[in-house]
């Protein structure tokens, strides 16, 4: 809806056909697991606009249950069911946003109808009327990402005993081990957490419900069957204007790898303002404006329980086998003056080159961690160095942040850590 709603506003005269596979456009995917645990009262919240915003207001024909199957680029049409029928569209341009879709996992402990991926807001709302009326005293949670921390925190919220399994030794892969202990230490004080272990295994207890969140891929089939060109974990690959390698055909979202800033490679970061970003674009460019994309550092914030966890640009382990001279700076500092009451621990791990390169930053804490990722992730839009970093004028009062904030105590650190130059 993002890409259609551009294209409207850049060339009012267009004819602007939207498909979609489910019942529901343009809602907040990212707020399930706050519907799920109330503090979201109503699904009808999740919607940015009204349906007749679209359909009315932009002249945007939107068609629900409507199944992309076939992209015929030559021709120039798309073949879509709908109603049990195939239909085809003749197009001039076409953007794909098709997203990315759960890895499916067969849970032995649960049943099959008590298995939910809570990647569609059908999903959570059929997940909702079980909590509400008292059905799940027990939960499993198969997955210790971000998705899976949250829906942890849900579940528990709503009374729930939760036990989450990961396969992988650590919780939150995409950090490095050193702040990841930081978060499965206070994970542990309130769920059931269990590393290492494969939730396929017929030794787990029954459970009354199940949520899968071991990961996504890209829905990439459509343009890929066509002959568009795929990358990282075979999502798109698209330029600047978000078009593909097929003539008249564009890509956004989470079926898309943009380019990595700090890499210089395409990369799969699947994430909500992404999405939005590129979709803005794709449509601008596939009507016939001007914009461009100019890239992604990963940047992500999580809260799990009472932590606020954050990352931009690359771990130190991303850094390496980008094949990058990558080292890591820890510190633990407050997140206030020491003597103002209501701070606390922050833990910063800067990621950067030999010679001082900024490459990426992780930050775990009760509090300062969301708001201070964003100084890092301009920090490497702007390819700064660490001393740079160090340089920054930065906001204090006792309230906020200690005289040194802890961006600028971790930049002297790795200073200091590099050594003379």
């Amino acid at each position: 809806m993002s890409a259609a709603s551009a294209a409207r506003r850049t060339n009012p005269g267009l004819d602007i056909v939207v498909l979609e596979a489910t019942a529901h456009v343009a809602y907040g995917l990212c707020g399930l697991p706050y519907y799920l645990s109330g503090v979201v009262g109503s699904a009808d919240d999740l919607f940015a606009y009204p349906m007749e915003r679209f359909t009315q207001d932009r002249r945007i024909d939107v068609r629900t249950a409507a199944v992309a199957t076939e992209l015929d680029s030559t021709e120039r049409r798309v073949a879509f069911r709908q109603s049990g029928r195939t239909h085809r569209l003749s197009y001039s341009s076409v953007v794909v946003t098709a997203g990315a879709a759960p890895i499916p996992l067969v849970v032995p402990a649960v049943a099959a109808d008590r298995t939910f991926t809570v990647r569609t807001l059908n999903e959570a709302i059929a997940l909702r009327r079980l909590l509400d009326a008292g059905m799940v005293r027990s939960a499993l949670v198969v997955g210790a990402g971000y998705i899976g921390l949250e829906m942890a925190e849900a579940l528990a919220a709503r009374g729930c005993s939760v036990t989450v399994v990961e396969r992988l030794g650590q919780v939150l892969p995409n950090l490095d081990p050193e702040p990841a202990a930081v978060v499965e230490e206070h994970v542990r004080q309130r769920v059931d957490l269990r590393l290492g272990a494969d939730a396929t295994s017929a030794d787990l207890p029954g459970f009354d419900l199940a949520v899968v969140s071991v990961g996504v891929r890209p829905v990439a089939t459509l343009a890929g069957d066509a002959g568009a060109e795929t990358g990282p974990a075979g999502a798109l690959v698209v330029d600047a204007g978000m078009r593909t390698s097929l003539p008249g055909v564009w890509a956004a979202g989470d079926c898309v790898a943009p380019l990595h800033r700090v890499t210089g490679q395409p990369a799969y970061v699947p994430l909500g303002t992404t999405a939005n970003k590129t979709g803005r674009v794709a449509g601008t460019v596939a009507a016939g404006g001007s914009a461009r994309f100019d890239g992604i550092v990963g940047t992500a914030v999580v809260k799990v329980f009472d932590l606020e966890v954050a990352r931009t640009g690359l771990t130190l382990a991303e850094g390496r086998a980008a094949g990058l001279p990558a080292l890591a700076t820890d510190v633990v500092h407050r997140s206030r003056a020491k003597y103002y009451p209501g701070g606390s621990a922050l833990h910063v791990r800067l990621v950067h080159g030999r010679a001082g390169r900024l490459l990426g930053a992780q930050m775990v804490g009760g509090e300062g961690a969301a708001l201070r990722i964003d100084v890092l992730a301009t920090a490497l839009h702007a390819g700064m160095t660490v001393s740079e970093l160090a340089s920054l004028d930065l906001a204090y009062a006792p309230p906020y942040s200690p005289v040194y904030d802890p961006i600028l105590f971790a930049a002297e650190a790795a200073v200091r850590q590099m050594g003379p130059a």
